[in-house]
């Protein structure tokens, strides 16, 4: 690190050269962190591989898809090299790490402005790409980057506070990375997607490799108590000259904000909290109870904070260049804000001979802004396309937050109204491929197109086009509902009929199964009976009626059946003229052919005729002894129970591991957003529309309010449980971003949430 980092080295006498022992030592951390970075490398081309992969199954162009193709091509190709490349620079790191003192500054920092406006837009977006992972990571990890860094110069020999050496430092090793895909021969837009899964998978877990290599030191019993005071350091007083040199309206900020700041405030003081633990509190100056809401103090010299009205106008700059790209395209990355601020500030510096710098206010509002849309564009709730749209917005919303502080605090602000709006209304979007002909699309993309071209720094330009998006939005959700309700009311009529069908032919087959009967009589009870029995399910909203059809079939069947009692035979005589009057009366009102039913019935009432008479014959069969059954019948009957048990314990257990998952489908509501996974890959997003609780039927619909998928209850739990199934949070997008970054943030300083 670099000598302002805020932290005292405990000095330990140390000899010019690492003793046997901690080469011994060295040699363990190095192999121990290389082979844990090269399985997080590993991890970062599978994560690769996907993202290309779904990124050229959404393509909307052949020549897209076949970019896509070639640049996961290429990777393939290349990630041996690259691995070993990477592995050889880590190696080295450790072999012949370079001094912090020398490395610590970012990449922008050590640019010379005439060359840096001389480089091209590919190696610029490179340049910040890498920045941003450095910082974040920097951020994130600081201390156990600064145990590690503090115990590792200890064993190294021959360092001391200016000198420390840190081969785990995030610079050395997203340089390691950026050096091994030099030779990588992909467009930079497919090149950042790979930067920004290497800070997802080897970034992202860089605390883990920290955290081992500092348990291997302690054990080592290399400063197991390891402890750390900040360093105070003389605080420049800020110059009259200097206070004068900004706006009025910046002066009267330089005490702190109104009530209706209270949002940013608390961030302030979070972000003061992060700085006073990570290496610098001599920056902060004003509250003295949170540190926040003061100025930077600038660093001695002429230098000057810059002015609101200065930094808005190098934000529109920003935004120009970012209104002359094809808003469509490019991958989902946010804008690294204070890289590509600093880097312009340090040009206007070379222009003007004057130094200017980002005071702490502004520097917090440019973090905050940038830790909210960090998280806008990693939520999974926004599509891909919708996404890409949103990103644009980052400079806009940063100017709206320069310019009017309480933005993070009214919900009514136009600016999170529209952002909100956006977001809400392409949850359903997933549809890449339909882009160029999406009427939502078109509204999102047009409404983001306006407000780079228009946006001056008025509020007003946010509510207009809130206003015209709502209007629009409003008209597509009625038409949505409209088609929506059809397509309920004919789900539900359907899924009605199917189970009513089913019910029918069930309680038949059982029926018919039972007994041998006349093929006349099965004839009746299929071609004709069902449609009764099936009308009677439809109509009634109880089961009354489908029990009274259901009892003619069992009287049918009972009296085609030979009975010796007399009890029985009575019986029969009695039921038989009432059974076969039901008969016509049902066949006749579901309009059953009527010269067909008279010669159904003649039939039938033969066949009855010919069972009566048939009664006292077999009555002599069934008083005759019964010849045993076969010795295989009877095995069998012994081992049935045991093979249902089996099976039962098989069920419980299937019902079991569902149990929590049915759970789960059972809470989801309608109107709830769902994304489903095929198994080719291919993603949806569908709106639960309804419920059929008859055959536990869930039907979805897209945001057209037509319906795209219809499940059971069952099978939705199945595909929970396989992962399939994942629901789509539609709370507000900014207000979920600023609890979640607030909450972060909470988190790294200590403080109770």
């Amino acid at each position: 690190m670099n000598k302002g980092s805020g932290v005292s080295y405990i000095r330990e006498r140390v000899k010019a050269h690492p003793k046997p022992a901690d080469e011994q030592l060295l040699t363990r951390i190095r192999d121990h962190s290389i082979s844990m970075l090269l399985n997080f490398l590993n991890s970062m081309f599978d994560g690769v591989d996907d993202s290309f992969f779904e990124l050229a199954n959404h393509a909307h162009t052949n020549n897209e898809q076949n970019r896509y193709f070639e640049a996961m091509r290429e990777i393939r190709i290349k990630r041996k090299g690259i691995e070993n490349h990477f592995q050889q620079e880590l190696a080295r790191l450790f072999n012949q790490p370079p001094s912090q003192h020398k490395t610590s500054e970012s990449l922008s920092d050590n640019v010379d402005v005439d060359v840096l406006s001389l480089v091209q837009n590919d190696a610029l977006e490179e340049s910040v790409a890498i920045n941003s992972m450095i910082s974040k990571a920097r951020a994130n990890f600081s201390g156990s980057l600064l145990q590690f860094q503090t115990r590792v110069s200890s064993v190294y020999g021959e360092t001391n506070e200016e000198n420390a050496v840190n081969p785990l430092d995030p610079e050395h090793i997203c340089k390691a990375f950026s050096d091994a895909c030099i030779g990588l021969d992909i467009e930079i837009k497919e090149k950042l997607i790979v930067y920004k899964q290497f800070d997802r998978y080897v970034m992202g877990n860089l605390v883990e490799c920290l955290e081992e290599a500092n348990k291997i030191m302690i054990q080592a019993g290399v400063m197991p108590n390891l402890k750390y005071t900040a360093k105070k350091s003389r605080v420049t007083p800020r110059s009259t000259s200097d206070v004068s040199a900004r706006p009025l309206e910046a002066q009267s900020d330089a005490n702190g904000y109104d009530g209706a700041g209270d949002v940013f405030s608390q961030v302030q003081e979070l972000l003061s909290a992060l700085r006073n633990t990570a290496s610098n509190p001599e920056q902060q100056q004003g509250d003295p109870n949170t540190g926040a809401g003061g100025r930077q103090a600038p660093p001695p010299g002429n230098v000057q904070f810059i002015a609101d009205a200065d930094l808005l106008s190098i934000l529109s700059r920003l935004q120009h260049s970012v209104r002359t790209e094809n808003l469509a395209e490019g991958p989902v990355v946010a804008l690294d804000l204070r890289t590509a601020v600093q880097g312009l500030l340090s040009e206007e510096s070379q222009k003007s001979g004057k130094a200017t710098a980002l005071d702490q206010i502004d520097e917090d509002l440019i973090n905050l802004v940038s830790m909210l849309f960090e998280f806008i564009l990693d939520d999974y709730n926004l599509s891909a396309p919708i996404q890409v749209l949103i990103s644009r917005l980052q400079i806009p919303i940063l100017k709206v937050a320069i310019r009017d502080k309480s933005f993070f605090s009214k919900p009514s602000h136009p600016a999170r109204k529209l952002l909100n709006a956006l977001a809400k209304a392409g949850i359903g979007w997933s549809d890449a491929s339909e882009k160029k002909r999406d009427k939502l699309y078109e509204q999102i993309h047009r409404a983001v197109q306006r407000i780079l071209e228009e946006f001056n720094g008025e509020s007003e330009l946010f509510e207009e086009i809130y206003q015209e998006f709502s209007q629009y939005l409003s008209r597509e959700e009625r038409k949505a509902k409209l088609v929506e309700q059809r397509t309920k009311e004919a789900e539900i009529g359907r899924v009605k009929s199917h189970k009513a069908h089913q019910v029918v032919e069930q309680i038949l087959s059982e029926k018919i199964a039972a007994q041998p009967l006349p093929p006349v009589a099965v004839e009746l009870l299929r071609g004709g009976w069902s449609r009764v029995m099936f009308l009677a399910y439809l109509k009634e909203d109880t089961e009354h009626r489908l029990n009274q059809c259901t009892k003619v079939v069992d009287e049918l069947t009972w009296c085609l059946q030979p009975h010796a009692e007399v009890e029985a035979r009575q019986r029969w005589v009695k039921v038989v003229p009432q059974l076969l009057k039901n008969l016509k009366a049902g066949l006749k009102e579901v309009s059953y052919n009527s010269a067909k039913l008279e010669h159904m019935l003649g039939e039938l009432k033969k066949a009855l005729t010919e069972t009566f008479k048939q009664q006292s014959i077999t009555s002599a069969q069934n008083d005759a002894p019964k010849p045993p059954a076969p010795v295989a019948a009877v095995i069998e009957q012994k081992l049935t129970p045991a093979i249902k048990t089996a099976v039962e314990r098989q069920s419980e257990y299937e019902d079991a591991a569902l149990a929590e998952y049915l759970t789960k489908i059972d809470e989801m509501e309608c109107g709830a957003w769902i994304e489903f996974s095929l198994v080719n890959g291919t993603r949806f997003r569908c709106k639960l529309s309804t419920k059929i609780e008859d055959s536990d039927t869930y039907i979805f619909v897209n945001r057209l309010g037509l319906k795209v998928v219809e499940k059971t209850r069952g099978e939705l739990a199945h595909e929970l449980r396989k992962g399939r199934i994942k629901a789509l949070e539609e709370g507000l997008l900014f207000d979920r971003a600023m609890n979640a970054v607030i909450g972060n943030l909470r988190k790294m300083s200590g403080k109770a949430a």
